[in-house]
């Protein structure tokens, strides 16, 4: 199991999109171009939110978690974005009703239980109103990055830098 790749690099803020594709879009093609993911992720990303939505109508700001197989990863990583203006993206468990989301979480696991025990710690974070305020509030990558190692634990992801 290689190193949890986590830096500045994979942040995007403020983030402008009109569709839940181009917000996949534009993270999947940053992390192709870091030689995080295979060119193939960023397609199997899209097909995959559109057979299994990952929005969640999150307390104070609606949250989306993509994910792919592990086959599309190169080097294990989560990518976040916060878009400049929310971005409609079906509700997770549901075909049809939508949540406006403002804060993306992009997961690149190349391991499934790695990805299992990630989407655990987000859940928990998801639970914290007032730290996903906080997060969309920030305009620092260094600053939303600390807090999140901070609160995902990713030191327990081997030191969470390649």
């Amino acid at each position: 199991m290689g190193q949890l790749f986590f830096d500045e690099s994979v942040i995007l803020l403020d983030l402008a999109a009109d569709s839940k594709e181009e917000v996949l879009n534009k993270m999947g093609s940053n992390l192709v171009d870091l030689d995080l993911v295979k060119e193939s992720f960023i397609p199997a990303i899209i097909q995959r939110e559109a057979e299994f939505a990952t929005g969640l109508p999150t307390a104070g700001v609606s949250v989306a978690i993509p994910h792919t197989d592990v086959e599309h990863v190169i080097n294990k990583t989560i990518s976040v974005a916060i878009l400049k203006k929310p971005v409609d993206f079906v509700i997770m468990g549901d075909d049809i009703e939508t949540t406006p989301v403002q804060l993306v979480f992009m997961l690149a696991m190349d391991e499934a239980h790695s990805q299992l025990s990630l989407l655990q710690k987000l859940m928990a974070m998801f639970q914290n109103e007032d730290l996903l305020k906080r997060l969309v509030s920030l305009a620092d990558k260094t600053e939303i990055k600390n807090v999140l190692e901070e609160n995902l634990g990713f030191l327990a992801f081997e030191g969470g830098e390649r």
